[in-house]
Order: structure tokens, then C-alpha cells, then sequence
């Protein structure tokens, strides 16, 4: 097997990657409304599952010195909105047609003065222990579109994505995987996909005013992933016709029994290829929040240091940031020791190539005072705002209820440049 990818396999790749992306080329980056200082939070779907939670989590929020929310609308490929496309979370199902959570929240926070930001998971669209069974989800109508671990290859290309036994066994090797898979992701290869996701942002987008569109596990669960049988295909598909004919019937003949012949053959091309299908997808979703919501901002919840970020989870962050792709990066630093957390926002801020940061911080990790400390680090290291996950996991860390903010308030709303250097 060649470990090195022959310049004619380099050059068709990197002409279809082009072709793929041409439609969606970026705009200049403009200037979006941002506070000199976000203060936010992030906020799991379960807390917007009734007009009373969303009441308290908006008090609750004001009075604890936030400026932004950062709030979970599509956690498993379900809506906690009126989504024309996916399906109505079974969360709410106790709740009336009418009550439209994102909605409820819009009205509450900006009336307080919160800006609003829809949290969308992108990739990850099912838990493995409860597999959706509506027939809007899309794990229903479309399971040839879930990424595939490398192990599975094998016998999941061999049968039709639609039995049963298909998603099944998907889902009993991912509940096997569960410390390091987070449930079934789709994949950002096929056209038919990223179309898909489109078409829900875009609904989203042109539907509710939000401030900002922040996307999460817009990455892959692991290099591992996707070898399902369309990422495949279309690996193929792009590097055939430049592949001398000898070659092309060798690796065919192979793929008959090893469907992993081509990726093994050029696995440089195979992984820049899976990037880059990721890079056109969030070039393409900006592109939409830009023409449906031109003030929306863009963040990414992303790895914090864009090395390991690139090669383990294939998320580039660091080219959609140099790109103007991101307006905003997240870095997810749940480091509990401050020297780390300090490290990773170091990292973060190298990549992001002058957009801001947003530093990610793990509270539900830290007693209040250790949150303090890394407030300040955060600070000094230049970050333009703070988000501490999450306020659901805080709203019960202290007792009273709620005193975990309370005590973290007065550090949260001090002088910006207090433990900053400017």
C-alpha cells in the first residue's frame, strides 16, 4: 500500500473539492453586534421543555450578569422549535402544539436584554440507546446517510441500509463505543446530506430573529469515521478517472472483498477528502445564515487545539477561521487545572487567526472559586467573552438553588479588565 498519494491524485482531488465548493464561496467578513464582554451560557434542551423553565432560566440568567444564551434547539436531529422538516422533540410531547420553545425563549431574553443564539448539534443526530422510530427523523428516512466506524465497513456495505438490521447493528457497535461515540452522526459527505442540513438551517435562519447560529459536533465522532457505503463511493468517484487503469482494476477488485482498498491505498487523499466534505458543509452553512440573517453571527463549539482538532476529529477549524468561515471559535477548554485551561485558550487563540474566542469553560467540573480562576484566565489571555456549561448542571450545584450563580456574579461582572491585560 502507498503511504504517499501520487501529485495526479492530489490534483483531482483537489479540483473536485473545488468544484464541490464553488457554490459556496464566503463573502468578506462583515462586523456583527457582539457585547465588548459575552458572558454566556449554554443551555441543554431540557431546560426549555415548558414556558415556566424558560421563565427561570431567563431571571436566572439576568440576575447572574449574563449577556448571552447559547440555547440547545436541535439536540438529536429533533426541534425544540417549529421545524418544518424535523421532527417535534418527544420532550415536549406534554406540552401544546403551540408552545414553541426557541420562540418563548426569543421574546423572554431579548426582553430582558440576552442576546439568543440556536445551539445546533449538526452531525450527531441520534442517542444509540433510544434509536428514533418517527418517520420524519431522518436516522428513518435516510440511514445510508449515517457515518460508518472503519470495523463495520465490512458487513454494513453489504446490506441495504433501510432493513433493520442495518441501524441496528450501528447502534449496538456505538452503544459498545459509548465513552469515546456520542450516538450516530450523519455524514457530511453526500450531497444528499448536506443538503439536508441546509435546508433545516435555513428553515431555522429565515424563521426566528436569533442573534447567532453556534454549531456543535460539526466534526467526526473519530478519524474511524465514515466508511459508509456513499463516502465510499464518492472517495472513488473523485479519484478514478486519474488513476491509471491498472491501478483502477487492481483496487477495484479488492474493494470486492476489502471496501476499504481505496482509503488504504491513499489515505492522504482519503483524509483530506473527509475534511474538506466538512469544510464545504459549514461554507455552506454560513453562506445561508449570510444571506437568511446577515447580522447572525457564526460560532463553533470546537476541539481547542486545531492540531488535534484537524487530525483526530478531521474539524479544520482553524482554515474555517482563516477562511472568515467562523466569526466566532468556542473552544470546549474543560481543563479542571487553571495552567491547562490557560494552555488550551493559548492554543484556541493561535488558530482562530484574529476572530474572537469565546472561551468554553467546564463549570459543572469546578467549585465555584476554581470558576473564578479561570474567569480570569480567560481574561488575561485575551479571550472576548466567556461560556460556562451549563446552566442546567449549575442551576443545581449549589443550595440554595441556584446559588452557584449568585456567588460566581460578582467575578462574572467585574471589570473587564480586571485579572486582563490590554
Amino acid at each position: 500500500m502507498s503511504a504517499r498519494c501520487p501529485r495526479y491524485i492530489v490534483m483531482t482531488l483537489a479540483a473536485s473539492l473545488l468544484l464541490s465548493a464553488g457554490h459556496a464561496a464566503v463573502a468578506p467578513i462583515r462586523a456583527a453586534k457582539a457585547p465588548d464582554e459575552v458572558r454566556g451560557l449554554w443551555v441543554l434542551r431540557s431546560s426549555l421543555t415548558s414556558p415556566q423553565r424558560i421563565a427561570e432560566l431567563v431571571r436566572t440568567a439576568a440576575a447572574g450578569g449574563y449577556n448571552t444564551l447559547l440555547v440547545q434547539v436541535r439536540g438529536r436531529g429533533d426541534a425544540f422549535y417549529d421545524s418544518a422538516i424535523d421532527p417535534r422533540a418527544t420532550d415536549l410531547r406534554t406540552q401544546p402544539a403551540s408552545f414553541d420553545p426557541l420562540a418563548a425563549t426569543l421574546t423572554a431574553a431579548h426582553a430582558a436584554g440576552l442576546a439568543v443564539h440556536a445551539w445546533f448539534n449538526v452531525n450527531l443526530v441520534a442517542s444509540a440507546s433510544t434509536v428514533p422510530r418517527v418517520r420524519e427523523h431522518v436516522v428513518v428516512r435516510h440511514p445510508e446517510w449515517l457515518m460508518v466506524p472503519a470495523e463495520l465497513a465490512t458487513a454494513l456495505g453489504r446490506l441495504d441500509p433501510r432493513t433493520a438490521g442495518y441501524v441496528g447493528q450501528l447502534a449496538r457497535w456505538t452503544r459498545g463505543q459509548s465513552d469515546a461515540v456520542e450516538g450516530l452522526y450523519l455524514s457530511p459527505i453526500p450531497a444528499g446530506a448536506q443538503d439536508y442540513t441546509l435546508a433545516v438551517i435555513t428553515d431555522l435562519m429565515r424563521s426566528y430573529a436569533v442573534d447567532g447560529l453556534h454549531l456543535d459536533y460539526v466534526r467526526y465522532p473519530s478519524a474511524d469515521f465514515d466508511y459508509s457505503r456513499a463516502a465510499l463511493q464518492d472517495f472513488r468517484a473523485v479519484l478514478v478517472d486519474a488513476a491509471p487503469r491498472a491501478e483502477r482494476a487492481r483496487l477495484d477488485r479488492l474493494a470486492t472483498s476489502n471496501p476499504l482498498a481505496w482509503t488504504r491505498m491513499y489515505p492522504e487523499a482519503w483524509d483530506t477528502f473527509r475534511r474538506e466534505r466538512l469544510t464545504t458543509l459549514v461554507a455552506k452553512i454560513r453562506a445561508v445564515v449570510r444571506a437568511e440573517r446577515p447580522a447572525a453571527l457564526v460560532s463553533s463549539a470546537v476541539v481547542p487545539d486545531p492540531e488535534v482538532a484537524r487530525t483526530l476529529k478531521l474539524q479544520d477549524w482553524a482554515a474555517w477561521a482563516r477562511a472568515g468561515v467562523l466569526d466566532v471559535v468556542c473552544p470546549m477548554a474543560y481543563a479542571t487545572a487553571v495552567d491547562d485551561f490557560s494552555a488550551q485558550i493559548a492554543a484556541t487563540t493561535a488558530g482562530a487567526h484574529g476572530r474572537p474566542v469565546w472561551a468554553g469553560i467546564g463549570a459543572w467540573r469546578l467549585p465555584v472559586e476554581r470558576s473564578v480562576e479561570h474567569l480570569a484566565a480567560a481574561r488575561r489571555a485575551g479571550a472576548a467573552g466567556v461560556l460556562l456549561f451549563s446552566y442546567d448542571s449549575l442551576l443545581e450545584a449549589g443550595s440554595p438553588r441556584g446559588s452557584y450563580f449568585t456567588q460566581l456574579r460578582p467575578s462574572l461582572i467585574g471589570a473587564r479588565s480586571a485579572g486582563r491585560e490590554r
